[in-house]
Order: C-alpha cells, then sequence, then structure tokens
C-alpha cells in the first residue's frame, strides 16, 4: 500500500522562499513520473513541475525560473524536492504530489503555501 506525504508548506513573504518535500513509500515509486500540482482557491488543480526517473525535470512557465525540482531515489522510498524561491501572492495555493505506479494514481494529502505580508 503506497502513500504519498508533503511537508515544508508556510506562511511566507513575497519574494520569500520554501522547500516543498514529497516523500513516497511503500511502493517501488522509484521509476515513475512525479508530479507537483497546486489549487488556489476557486481555481482548478494546475500541474505545474513534473520529473522523472532520470531527474529529468519540467517547470510550467509562471513558475520556471524561481522554482526547482529534484528527487531522491533511495530503496523504499523516493523523495521529491520543490524548491521555491521569489515567491509571489500569486503562488499561493494547497501543492499536491502525484505518481502513478501500476496504473494506479496516488495523491499526497496537500500542503498550505500561503504568500502575503
Amino acid at each position: 500500500q503506497g502513500q504519498l506525504v508533503e511537508s515544508g508548506g508556510g506562511l511566507v513573504q513575497p519574494g520569500g522562499s520554501l522547500r516543498l518535500s514529497c516523500v513516497a513509500s511503500g511502493r517501488n515509486f522509484s521509476g515513475g513520473i512525479m508530479v507537483w500540482y497546486r489549487q488556489a482557491p476557486g481555481k482548478r488543480r494546475e500541474l505545474i513541475a513534473a520529473i522523472d526517473s532520470a531527474g529529468t525535470a519540467s517547470l510550467e512557465s509562471s513558475v520556471e525560473g524561481r522554482f526547482t525540482l529534484s528527487r531522491v531515489n533511495a530503496k523504499d522510498t523516493v523523495t521529491m524536492f520543490l524548491d521555491m524561491t521569489n515567491l509571489k501572492p500569486d503562488d499561493t495555493a494547497v501543492y499536491y504530489c502525484h505518481t502513478n505506479c501500476l496504473v494506479r494514481d496516488y495523491w499526497g494529502q496537500g500542503t498550505q503555501v500561503t504568500v502575503s505580508s
């Protein structure tokens, strides 16, 4: 039974930084693409960043240059990091990590990021 657990969210002032983590465990997630989504109040959930098993990352244009994506594949877990800098109020959202393993979708519970002065 696999699970994804996010952490690292919080309240930060505009221009500040945060590091989000997503730990995937319970199944062999090392070969899969891992993805960050976010959902702002009143808006649809949107994909913002993805990283494959080799560590090749792609980011949506609104966060490229400010966010960096990385992952560490260990024996029993995969940890994905989203390093966010120069945060803006528009980055306020619940951030979710997602992956797929053996045609089953896995989602974390989400972590709230609030950018406000």
